[in-house]
């Protein structure tokens, strides 16, 4: 078959309705506008682990859809979040992105977030205590009680991690949200404390949903040199991928073989609570968040658009909190062997993303990306992405294979004839 022309090049596949989409959906900023609207501000959003606010007063800054936010413990013990924004004059309060309240501000006292502008403070719980020169400027026509942060909805599931909602009345709980796909784990988790032991960022230049795509399926393998040889056997191929309400996935496990691979070691002895030794599960959440407990660590992925093709990706190890200083450093040391900066995986999974984003900038011609591998919803098949493109074509309303067309007026993909 020779290589094809234009015509042939953009032609709809002979495959189904979801077993394909438009390229269009990873490169147009209109539509990366609207995810943050109609997704990313209607999610329960994981920003932290409460081991990185370990005190009272600790805090740390993200953001989610454009929205600046930080979290604090207050003196109860209890973690909070709040938009990081002064309501005077809506200037960004906090810039450190960790740090502790305890000690005073050059502009503010101990125990308090303030804003460094005009000096407006407030405490952990988010009402103002203090509101510089507040009558003379403002007599009885306004008071610091009435001007209190912004509170958003907050909570601490699934062992210990910090979950943020912007909206005020989410559609769905937390625990509807996310608790069936972390059941494999839940006993796991919540054995004992985690703590988190190492935490890199990455600014890919690459949509957000293609890196989600790379954790959803295992077909990439082929790339990973480690994978190959410490996990090609009949277990491996045998995994399943498990599809869940809310576009979510979960991996099923196997035992790695890591002693297979030349300078490694097996994982056995550090394995987590209530699991096997070298078990690999993976649950893998919509839009974007990935929980990846490889043996004898936890990986969490959390992934910030910032653009079409632009997207911030925040990695977190985690180990248990009662770890010996030995156990603890072989722990670090099987972590980074594979997921960190220059582990033997996580590197060349970005290089992958950012290969697809390097072909998919927001003025390339929109072509078709192919999600059509069916092997028995087993660690090869696709199924895990044709599953998150169904749920996200009923989020945005879009389909995911015609993206001017409503999802709800969607038909089978070989009679959309421009679905450019």
């Amino acid at each position: 078959m020779p290589a094809r022309n234009h015509k042939q090049w953009t032609a709809n596949p002979p495959l189904k309705d979801g077993e394909w989409i438009n390229s269009r959906i990873y490169s147009d900023p209109e539509i990366a506008q609207e995810e943050n609207e109609k997704i990313f501000k209607n999610m329960w959003v994981p920003v932290c682990h409460e081991s990185e606010l370990p005190a009272p007063y600790d805090f740390r800054t993200t953001s989610i859809a454009n929205e600046n936010i930080i979290i604090c413990r207050g003196p109860d013990n209890e973690v909070r979040a709040f938009l990081n924004v002064c309501p005077h004059r809506g200037m960004l309060i906090e810039r450190r992105p960790s740090g502790s309240f305890m000690e005073g501000q050059a502009s503010g006292n101990p125990k308090r977030i303030t804003c460094m502008f005009h000096a407006w403070q407030f405490d952990m719980k988010g009402n103002c205590v203090y509101v510089a020169r507040e009558k003379e400027g403002y007599q009885d026509r306004l008071c610091k009680e009435q001007v209190g942060l912004r509170r958003l909805r907050c909570e601490v599931k699934f062992g210990g991690f910090v979950w943020i909602n912007l909206n005020d009345n989410p559609s769905v709980s937390l625990e509807d949200w996310a608790g069936e796909p972390f059941e494999c784990l839940r006993k796991t988790l919540d054995e004992e404390p985690l703590e988190v032991f190492h935490y890199h960022k990455a600014i890919i230049d690459t949509n957000y949903k293609l890196w989600h795509d790379t954790n959803s399926e295992f077909y990439h393998d082929f790339m990973h040199y480690h994978n190959r040889v410490t996990g090609f056997n009949d277990a491996y191929f045998a995994r399943k991928n498990e599809a869940f309400d809310h576009g979510h996935v979960v991996v099923g496990t196997f035992e790695v073989n890591y002693e297979n691979y030349e300078g490694f070691e097996s994982r056995a002895d550090l394995s987590f609570p209530h699991l096997p030794p070298n078990q690999w599960y993976m649950v893998d959440l919509f839009p974007g968040f990935n929980f990846n407990l490889r043996g004898s660590a936890l990986r969490c992925d959390t992934v910030t658009p910032l653009g079409p093709d632009k997207v911030l990706i925040e990695f977190r190890g985690l180990g248990l909190k009662s770890d010996s200083p030995e156990d603890r450093m072989t722990r670090i040391k099987h972590h980074n062997s594979i997921w960190g900066p220059f582990g033997r995986n996580l590197h060349e999974d970005l290089i992958g993303v950012a290969g697809q984003g390097t072909t998919m900038r927001p003025d390339t011609e929109p072509r078709r990306i192919l999600h059509g591998r069916q092997e028995n919803q087993t660690i090869h098949d696709e199924n895990g992405m044709r599953h998150y493109y169904e749920e996200w074509g009923r989020w945005m309303d879009r389909s995911p294979i015609a993206p001017d067309m409503p999802f709800s007026d969607r038909d089978d993909g070989s009679q959309v004839v421009n679905a450019e």
